[in-house]
């Protein structure tokens, strides 16, 4: 079969580890009867500087023709001047919107050959194996009014978390239907004894849960939750919950694998069954350019290669071949290979273009 993928390497370290990524497809696609065809397009900092915008109509366009996406990341210190009427992360907000990507799913499994990889002691984060699902579209980062203006006693700014009972009911339903094909536990995180839109979300997600016999559901405040990760993080199987807690809890959850050059993600246009789906899908690590790492070869790709498993998994619904990739991660591991940023004594340090082609040469057919 054939899979058309927009490829949109980005800023700072997102072409080198979104080039590892795409060498292993080409080489799943030499070793299997698939092929990847790969459209490339400008996203974030570099669009900004080429087109004056960071995300052109052009690029939005060939990204609604292709089967999925692969990003490497955006941004950088270039364009942080906090009074630019263009961002890079504008490119990223206006995908996730345009193109429907409301759920984001960030699994966070610990390898054991890296348990001591981590700052957390190895019987802590022993067996943890957890995926969170983001709402990606609504709230804190979409919600209107966005603003900030003078007043007579100073500057001031409002941001709006705003929620649609469609939008809770949908995302809530992808964390029920990802509890089926694992342990079958659903952790609902909110702030519902502070935000009317929290209560909101524990209103529809309980109403949800009707439909989920099999699935236990647990709401938990989003600061319990917090503390939770740390204590205890083997506790959780799924979670559910909004953008802006999504994006703080996952970072965190990053460190309890030894690094946010370990962790994927997948925004997907659907809702997954059965774990696994041809839903229209986005493929990013969770890490961000990393603008002072650029061009120096030492980027962990990982991430990158883990969110192009996702995609063959989520939107091409090709399980065994993001298995294989899976699989070779762990045997490159296993070898005692690692990039800086998951270094430990007695392990052999490699660079971005090393991990990449390492874990390409140990995929099996």
């Amino acid at each position: 079969m054939q899979f058309n993928i927009a490829a949109l390497l980005g800023d700072g370290v997102g072409p080198e580890v979104a080039t590892e990524a795409i060498k292993v497809l080409e080489t799943v696609g030499k070793k299997s009867s698939h092929s990847f065809n790969l459209h490339h397009g400008l996203i974030g900092g570099v669009a900004i500087d080429e087109y004056g915008v960071a995300l052109t109509e052009e690029t939005l366009e060939m990204c609604r023709s292709c089967d999925a996406v692969l990003l490497g990341a955006v941004g950088g210190p270039k364009w942080d001047d906090p009074k630019a009427k263009v961002r890079p992360e504008d490119g990223l907000l206006a995908l996730r919107k345009e193109l429907g990507l409301f759920a984001n799913l960030r699994p966070v499994k610990v390898l054991p050959m890296l348990t001591d990889s981590t700052t957390l002691k190895p019987e802590v984060i022993k067996d943890v194996d957890l995926i969170v699902v983001r709402e990606l579209t609504g709230g804190l980062y979409f919600g209107q009014p966005k603003k900030q203006w003078q007043t007579p006693e100073g500057r001031r700014a409002v941001d709006t978390m705003d929620y649609s009972e469609p939008e809770i009911e949908r995302i809530v339903r992808v964390g029920f239907e990802i509890a089926l094909t694992r342990r079958k536990k659903l952790v609902s995180v909110d702030k519902a004894n502070v935000l009317e839109s929290s209560r909101l979300w524990r209103q529809i997600a309980t109403e949800v849960s009707a439909g989920y016999p099999d699935v236990e559901l647990e709401h938990m405040l989003v600061d319990a939750c917090a503390m939770r990760l740390i204590q205890r993080p083997a506790y959780f199987d799924v979670v559910v919950t909004g953008n802006m807690f999504g994006d703080i809890i996952t970072d965190e959850a990053s460190m309890l694998a030894g690094s946010m050059g370990m962790l994927p993600s997948a925004s997907l246009a659907g809702i997954p069954k059965g774990g696994a789906s041809k839903a229209f899908g986005m493929y990013e690590p969770i890490h961000g350019s990393a603008p002072r790492r650029a061009g120096q070869n030492i980027a962990n790709p990982i991430a990158t290669i883990l969110s192009a498993a996702m995609m063959l998994r989520y939107s091409f619904n090709l399980t065994t071949e993001a298995e294989a990739i899976e699989k070779a991660v762990t045997a490159v591991l296993e070898e005692g290979y690692r990039t800086y940023d998951i270094i430990e004594e007695g392990k052999t340090q490699v660079g971005t273009k090393e991990m990449g082609g390492l874990i390409a040469d140990r995929i099996i057919s």
